[in-house]
């Protein structure tokens, strides 16, 4: 008996194929390139991709649902759990949202302690992608690499946060610890060790015939495609759209530093991959003038908001860049003890959807390369 309700979609779409003499083969959902839960169902002839259509819900865990039934305070540790990899830009976007519609003034340090933690964030997001993407293109070592310099960064993050992996250590109004001199020092430390880094990332990897032979010119997604289904994020910057939240939508205190947006016009997957490798020297800067210009202050605002806080009746949206894109938090309150509704953008959604049309006429040994260059967290795209 067929489980689905409408067998007959079910049958049409993932049993046969559009056209006579093609195979339809199940790419997940559990498969090692789909980091996570995600099944894609491709339509082959020969060798070639006819159509592929993603299917989510295999990981869905109503995020938003469970907004509606907790307090405003109790949803905030949802939030590490979104993106596992940029918790932290997700702790920003729904402190900004929710201080936005309460008029909650945020500590100018506890301003700079987000930057700092978020960047550093951004950073280990990026090298967990490295070091998984090359693993799925068959390269062992890199991703060796790209975790003994993630682990430096979790520790030192494990001191104003307490935790390695799904943070959630931003308060509405602050931060929950301040940042202490040892913190700073070994932020200060760890920089020239990361450019140091960089260039041997390069040597390995960047510049390795393998790597460009399975990656360049596989994958293209140009500024229309990305205007079409509302990518953002490392995708648009390889189709050569200079747009970055953190510059266009200025918030916190990005508008005090001087970095630039990486931003390459091949719209393939290398462009994709150099915007992710330039953007963690762009992350550095930006964490090396913020630990420079860190003011004295509070961390957190003196009346901050109790557990048992109520939102003001109101509808906000904020946004941030995240690792992949753009985060968006748009909130409906209408007095209440619980949000009225909460509704999340996460930026890989829009990501995921484009592969359906950019994976067409493709190889299926290119599969890989095309969703890895997306840089997908499954539990963010089926939240």
């Amino acid at each position: 008996m067929n489980a689905f309700p409408d067998g007959d979609f079910y049958t049409r779409h993932f049993e046969k194929g559009s056209q006579e003499g093609t195979l339809i083969l199940n790419m997940g959902p559990q498969h090692p390139s789909t980091h996570g839960v995600l099944r894609v169902v491709l339509e082959l002839d020969g060798e070639y991709i006819v159509r592929a259509e993603p299917v989510l819900g295999y990981l869905h865990r109503m995020h938003e649902k469970m907004a509606e039934v907790k307090t405003i305070s109790q949803f905030m540790p949802n939030m590490g759990r979104v993106d596992y990899l940029h918790p932290l830009a997700w702790n920003h976007a729904f402190s900004c949202a929710v201080e936005k519609l309460g008029g909650i003034e945020v500590p100018e340090r506890a301003e700079f302690i987000r930057v700092i933690t978020s960047e550093l964030n951004r950073i280990t997001s990026h090298l967990v992608w490295w070091g998984a993407y090359l693993l799925d293109l068959g390269a062992f070592t890199p991703i060796m690499y790209a975790f003994d310099d993630r682990e430096k960064i979790m520790d030192l993050l494990m001191g104003p946060t307490g935790a390695r992996l799904t943070y959630s250590s931003f308060r509405f109004g602050g931060v929950v610890h301040d940042v202490d001199d040892s913190f700073l020092k070994g932020c200060a430390e760890l920089i020239p060790y990361l450019r140091n880094r960089l260039p041997m990332y390069k040597a390995l990897v960047t510049d390795n015939i393998i790597l460009r032979k399975r990656i360049e010119d596989i994958g293209i997604i140009d500024k229309d495609m990305c205007l079409r289904y509302g990518a953002t994020g490392p995708v648009v910057r390889g189709a050569g759209v200079k747009t970055d939240v953190r510059i266009t939508e200025p918030y916190s205190v990005y508008d005090r530093f001087e970095w630039d947006v990486p931003v390459y016009d091949k719209a393939d997957s290398m462009a994709r991959y150099l915007v992710r490798i330039d953007e963690i020297e762009e992350s550095l800067k930006i964490v090396e003038q913020a630990v420079k210009m860190i003011p004295e202050g509070e961390h957190i605002v003196k009346k901050a908001p109790k557990p048992t806080w109520k939102a003001p009746a109101g509808e906000v949206y904020c946004a941030v860049e995240g690792a992949r894109g753009k985060i968006g938090i748009h909130i409906i309150s209408d007095g209440g003890k619980n949000p009225y509704r909460i509704k999340l953008r996460a930026p890989g959604f829009s990501n995921l959807s484009l592969f359906a049309e950019c994976g067409k006429g493709t190889l299926l040994a290119d599969a890989v390369a095309i969703l890895g260059s997306l840089d997908m967290v499954i539990p963010e795209i089926d939240r």
